[in-house]
């Protein structure tokens, strides 16, 4: 089966398959498409580090996606940087960093500190033209870095060619404890690092000094700096200069970075600049390491590297990642064979040690990804769908065909690859695009005027293989109307001055608008005449669609969330405007009251809790607290209907018992049938000091007497609301001088799913704890009881009987 038709003038013969020039064309077009999946996961994982960027300027500025990356790429281009730079720096600069607060030139001492003004963000400076260079290449290389081994390995292939750096060792003080710990090292042998894994929190160390202050130690004079400091190093000359650089890590971790040199004297100016630049961009890479990216210890490592190193197959060891929330989000490397890294992708160096999707940033989109999660998580083993893959026998290019398969070992999975015998090399291209996912590659021959596309991209353009495929410069005739211009311009650049384009597009077909993507270049010949042009086409229509209705979601999101936001602010003007609170003590009939009222933190709804505490016209008071059912508009009217209705009536005669039952009729008899409400009902004769007392559902008040807590026992009473033929009772109770009373609601002693018993005790607990009785003292005791997020309006009467004189 063939995945690719060929049109061919009536000019030139076919090339007869099996031919060497259809092996070569057939190897160099697989290659451009390798190079051209090298470049694209190149840009995903460029691509993350702008993206995080441009979420932290849109969180600090709120600014939008589109007006973030313009803040970027002009901060870059005042700064002479570029735009990855720039976003290294604005990551690391989340965390206040002091990594390099030099003066502008090395002083003779050696130690840059004592000459130096500490400051506590780096300052803008000018690097030279080679400097900047250097910089700019170190941001494109720490894409590739994920914990502090391979960055240390980093930052030595980086250094060594500028500054004749011999070694690079990064330390990290965790926050628990003050020691620190060799964390990364390049250019030390094993043994070293062993003896100088760990370093003490003691003074006398430069790596523990330049933690302890915020500033660099320049280490430039060795029998000065040996007599000041325990240098490290076996011998410790080995090293005639070095410097150690601290920086804030992603981790909340303190981190020190040593740069040591074999060749003595001070580290110039530009040298300086240089390490100042090294530090602001590591310091956006440590912020996004994490614990769970702590490598395999060093014995257990070479050991099972060695293993993994005498298998004759393709093979790896994978440990999950886990993140805050419990989910798998990567795999770690932690052994490999020479082969599996070829499979993995060549060009990436070895993973041992790194984050799988690091290596392979397209993982996730891949079926191989699922698989791993299902075999960690019991699914049994997973076999994948053959795929291509091309490599190098004896000097040639060849494709061979492999499947994968992952087996769970104990809390990690086995890797391995199994290679397939094929002689098909047209199936194994196919098979190949299918693993990619939806990407097709086309071919036209422009000597020949002759064009063959994959099976896939026939299916990506809805296009009937039995028609052929299309001449290049007729592809724009297939794109929409408004898309032709555009794409017909990039394809006449590319034939006429050989520009590469990366082109998107839609078409309508049977499936509806597609949007689709077409990256193409020329290849040309020894006298640089273009004669082929290769190109991939990718369907990006379920990605457009995901962000376009996520667009919508989160617009209709923000539209709700103003809507509801609005209603809390009416309702709670509606509330105080109809429960005004007092802003100090009050007195009543000789007693003094505090008022408490705090509405619920979570949720954005006004609740019906309220109060009335007013005295009455023969010298008496009344005091009322109460709780209506649900929140919002309703039960704000509800309760204004309640607290105003139940003043009246007390003040004009009516018992404690009757204004109860008229309010339970009165609350029958609202718009909402199904309301319902608690309410205590106290009023307090002046004369004799009684307080009578009746309740419908509501819980009791407190009595505080002599240091002692206690609930006054409740009369009968029902849920107003609850039934047409109620039943309510008064109690009474003699109060003494010194006595207080607290009338609340529930919020103040609910707490799901505990039952209420367990929070009237809390309750009568906390009140003997903090007798006070200084004007105020109340907002103490809601502190106490209210620790947690409130899940309920609180509304507190405190009610104090003053002592005699």
């Amino acid at each position: 089966m063939c995945n690719a038709r060929c049109v061919k003038s009536d000019r030139f013969a076919p090339v007869e398959s099996g031919t060497v020039p259809d092996v070569v064309e057939l190897a160099r077009v697989v290659a451009q498409q390798r190079a051209e999946m090298d470049r694209l996961r190149e840009q995903a994982a460029t691509s993350v580090v702008m993206e995080r960027a441009k979420g932290v300027v849109m969180a600090l500025d709120g600014s939008s996606a589109d007006a973030a990356e313009e803040i970027l790429h002009a901060r870059a281009k005042a700064a002479r940087r570029t735009p990855l730079e720039e976003c290294w720096i604005t990551l690391g600069e989340l965390t206040p960093v002091r990594p390099c607060a030099e003066a502008s030139a090395p002083g003779p001492q050696g130690d840059g500190a004592a000459a130096t003004a500490a400051t506590d963000a780096p300052e803008p400076f000018s690097a030279p033209d080679d400097v900047a260079d250097a910089l700019s290449r170190l941001g494109r290389a720490l894409v590739h870095v994920d914990t502090h081994q391979t960055l240390a390995r980093c930052l030595l292939d980086h250094l060594a060619p500028d500054l004749d750096a011999e070694s690079v060792m990064i330390y990290v003080r965790r926050r628990s404890g003050g020691g620190l710990e060799l964390a990364g090292h390049a250019g030390i042998d094993d043994g070293l690092a062993s003896r100088w894994r760990q370093v003490p929190p003691f003074s006398g160390v430069a790596v523990v000094d330049a933690l302890h202050s915020g500033e660099p130690r320049w280490l430039e004079d060795f029998p000065r700096d040996s007599a000041r400091y325990l240098l490290i190093g076996e011998p410790p000359e080995r090293w005639q200069s070095r410097v150690w650089l601290p920086l804030r890590g992603g981790d909340g971790s303190d981190v020190c970075i040593g740069v040591l040199r074999r060749r003595p004297g001070v580290f110039t100016p530009r040298e300086r600049a240089h390490l100042r630049g090294v530090v602001r961009l590591c310091a956006g890479r440590l912020r996004s390491f994490t614990s769970s990216t702590a490598p395999v210890r060093k014995s257990e490592a070479d050991a099972v590297q060695s293993l993994f190193a005498a298998l004759p197959v393709p093979a790896m060891l994978l440990t999950p990642v886990v993140s805050s929330s419990g989910d798998v989000e990567d795999f770690r490397v932690d052994a490999a064979t020479a082969q599996a890294a070829d499979l993995l992708g060549g060009s990436s160096g070895d993973p041992t040690g790194r984050r799988l999707r690091d290596v392979r940033p397209d993982l996730t989109d891949l079926p191989v990804w699922q698989g791993c999660l299902n075999a960690l998580t019991g699914g049994g083993p997973y076999d994948s769908e053959p795929f291509a893959h091309q490599e190098t026998v004896d000097g040639a290019l060849e494709l061979a065909t492999y499947s994968v398969r992952v087996t769970r070992l104990e809390d990690a999975l086995v890797v391995t690859w199994l290679r397939h015998a094929s002689s098909d090399r047209q199936e194994q291209r196919l098979a190949e695009l299918q693993r990619l996912g939806n990407i097709g590659w086309a071919n036209w021959n422009l000597s020949r005027d002759e064009a063959s596309w994959s099976a896939q991209v026939f299916a990506i353009l809805d296009r009937d293989p039995a028609d052929g495929p299309v001449r290049l410069d007729g592809l724009p005739g297939l794109a929409l109307p408004e898309d032709r211009t555009a794409l017909r311009a990039a394809v006449e650049a590319l034939l006429r001055e050989g520009l590469p384009f990366d082109a998107p597009f839609r078409i309508r077909g049977g499936r509806g608008v597609r949007h689709l993507r077409l990256v193409a270049e020329v290849v040309a010949d020894a006298h640089g005449t273009p004669f082929e042009v290769h190109g991939v086409v990718q369907d990006l229509t379920a990605r457009r669609r995901a962000e376009l209705a996520l667009v919508e979601s989160e617009r209709a999101i923000l539209t709700q969330h103003d809507v509801l936001q609005s209603e809390r602010v009416l309702v709670a003007r509606l509330q105080h405007a109809l429960l005004p609170l007092p802003d100090k003590v009050i007195d009543l009939s000789g007693l003094r009251v505090e008022v408490a009222y705090l509405p619920a933190q979570a949720g954005i709804h006004v609740g019906g809790d309220w109060f009335s505490a007013v005295e009455l016209p023969d010298g008496d008071s009344l005091f009322v607290i109460g709780d209506v059912a649900g929140h919002g508009v309703d039960a704000v009217a509800t309760m204004a209907q309640l607290r105003f209705t139940a003043k009246g009536m007390v003040s004009t005669g009516s018992s404690l018992t009757g204004a109860l039952s008229r309010l339970n009729s009165l609350l029958l008899h609202t718009r909402d049938a199904h309301g319902t409400a608690t309410m205590v009902l106290a009023r307090y004769h002046a004369a004799d000091r009684r307080l009578v007392w009746a309740q419908a559902g509501h819980p009791p008040p407190l009595l505080l007497r002599d240091g002692e807590a206690s609930y006054l026992p409740r009369p009968p009473g029902m849920l107003l609301g609850a039934t047409s033929v109620p039943y309510f009772e008064e109690a009474e109770h003699h109060l003494e001088p010194g006595d207080r009373i607290l009338l609340y609601t529930d919020g103040l002693v609910e707490r799901a799913p505990e039952n209420i018993d367990v929070g009237l005790t809390r309750l009568a607990d906390a009140a003997v704890a903090h007798p006070e009785d200084a004007p105020g003292s109340l907002g103490t005791l809601l502190d106490v009881m209210l620790e947690d997020e409130r899940r309920d309006d609180v509304c507190v009467l405190d009610i104090r009987v003053p002592r005699e004189a």
